[in-house]
């Protein structure tokens, strides 16, 4: 007892001081704010109208709600009409700039780069399935796993021409051509990107397609469905996750698949082989080059993406990491974009008509890489698809430090916006690439002429910007430009059906909600193939 009361006056000193401390603190970077905001001229956004102005619990359960609703992106775009291109909000707590003016996007994307990060609640969102990679990481581990992903995107790789078509032969394979059967191409083009992606990546393909079409040989294995299915339910299982925010860290992985087994674990399994042979193909080459020489070494008869990650780590968990995390992008982003402009192209036969004039001029040949490049309607098509169906259509940034942007403050939204460390900056490409002020009054129209002589900067953002920009992006157009030109030339005609209406599906990326069902007639039926 006589202790006690010996310790009692030190122990009230120490929470006393430690209490004025932080008063003190507070107080200092209260005033240093103040100053920041009057000699900048800063000025709040214009704020959101919210039942719970201390959590924003009512904003959760509406975004929570009108995601099921599959009208997420339709909500977002109502409450940019409503408060304008930058206003502000609360979610759990959180305080949130909601933006789509050009110059905030290139002050936290580009010019404030070092001012703002994914924030803490990806990795416990998605580190369950994708680890530690590109996607999920920020500052230095994020700086060296772009490092070591960028080098293997090079023109080289990106034009294997050869390997896409050997895809596209398996795509084509199973589509029917009687202009009357109706087929999901939105379906068939995951398929095909998940087979070239796992070929560029594992150096073998999980020939989802072939399975498709060989499925009543029991000969046939079914790793590789099985595999895309996990995936897609792990990503699935993803996205409820990053909902979730700061509560993501409480969850844990439930999606299954076939059997029973949990998505995320045939997930690493199935990648976990392919590792292991790249780490036993780093070991007999380190044990030929000690043998030949460095020069004189045997080359690889072909380039395997995992391959060359293996040179540069044998660390087994963090190459499967950065393979999961660019196969993320490489199958989904390819996918999406095909699915989102088939879908449009079955309306348009107009459009259609146009890609055949222009790629008529190879009679019937597969292009050259050079030649997939020059075609300009085909790239405007492309380019207007990503713009009216972004296949990342909403993103986040966290300020990690005290910052501002250009634009959006005041009531007449021109004056810069003190941003407090802490707050999430929120931009959706989908709202900003329909603004009729930027794109004129046909915003919501897929016009691919819109773009012959246009240049466009931070308005326009299929890929973000900034050093964080899609390393795979001449990969992804590359594949979906490709798989277009043979399909114009594969078909004389496509029809869409089962509804004329596009519906909005937001998983980790954006897609039509019911498909991309369509009618194809061939070259052969009914006229000569050219």
């Amino acid at each position: 007892m006589a202790l006690l009361q010996n310790i009692f006056p030190f122990l009230l000193f120490a929470v006393i001081s430690g209490a004025l401390f932080l008063v003190y603190n507070q107080s200092v970077l209260y005033l240093h704010r103040r100053k920041v905001i009057r000699e900048n001229g800063c000025e709040p956004p214009t704020a959101a109208k919210l039942l719970d102005p201390v959590l924003g619990i009512d904003n959760i359960i509406t975004l929570a709600r009108e995601s099921r609703n599959h009208n997420l992106l339709g909500h977002i775009s109502n409450r940019f009409k409503q408060y304008g291109q930058t206003y502000s909000t609360l979610r759990l707590g959180t305080p949130l700039i909601m933006t789509n003016e050009p110059a905030n996007l290139q002050a936290v994307l580009a010019t404030r780069f070092k001012d703002f990060a994914l924030g803490p609640f990806r990795q416990p969102a998605m580190g369950h399935f994708l680890g530690k990679g590109i996607f999920t990481t920020d500052g230095a581990h994020w700086a060296a796993s772009r490092a070591m992903i960028r080098p293997n995107f090079a023109r080289d790789q990106v034009a294997d021409l050869a390997m896409l078509e050997s895809h596209v032969q398996d795509l084509l394979a199973v589509l029917p051509r009687d202009g009357h059967t109706e087929v999901d191409l939105q379906e068939l083009f995951f398929r095909l990107t998940i087979d070239s992606a796992t070929a560029f990546l594992f150096g073998k393909s999980a020939d989802t397609l072939k399975e498709k079409l060989y499925s009543n040989d029991p000969a046939m294995t079914r790793q590789g469905a099985k595999f895309a299915a996990a995936f897609a339910a792990a990503q699935e299982e993803c996205l409820s996750f990053v909902q979730m925010g700061p509560l993501a860290a409480l969850l844990k992985c439930k999606a299954k698949v076939g059997d029973g087994e949990l998505a995320v674990d045939v997930v690493h399994s199935y990648v976990d082989q392919f590792v292991d042979e790249a780490v036993r193909y780093r070991q007999s080459l380190d044990e030929k080059q000690h043998a030949f020489g460095a020069a004189d070494s045997p080359k690889e008869d072909k380039y395997v993406f995992l391959h060359e990650l293996a040179k540069q780590t044998t660390d087994k968990r963090r190459i499967r990491d950065e393979l999961l995390n660019v196969l993320l992008a490489g199958r989904d982003t390819t996918a999406s974009l095909l699915g989102n402009l088939f879908f449009v192209l079955a309306r348009r036969p107009d459009v259609w008509a146009k890609l055949k004039q222009e790629i008529a001029v190879l009679d019937g040949r597969t292009p050259t890489y050079e030649e997939l490049r020059g075609f300009r309607y085909l790239k405007w098509c492309l380019n207007e698809s990503l713009r009216i169906h972004p296949v990342v259509p909403i993103n986040t940034r966290l300020a990690t430090a005290d910052t501002m942007l250009p634009v959006g403050g005041g009531p007449s939204g021109t004056s810069p916006i003190f941003v407090k460390r802490g707050t999430a900056v929120v931009y959706c490409p989908f709202t900003l690439h329909r603004r009729r002020d930027v794109w004129g009054a046909d915003a919501d129209v897929f016009r691919p002429e819109r773009w012959e002589g246009l240049k466009v900067g931070w308005e326009y953002l299929p890929f973000n910007g900034g050093p964080r920009i899609c390393v795979g992006q001449q990969y992804a157009l590359t594949e979906a430009g490709y798989a277009t030109v043979r399909m114009v030339q594969e078909f004389e005609a496509l029809e869409g059906c089962r509804g004329e209406e596009w519906h909005e599906l937001v998983t980790l990326t954006l897609c039509g909600k019911g498909g991309c069902w369509v009618k194809l007639r061939g070259l052969g039926v009914g006229e000569p193939r050219a």
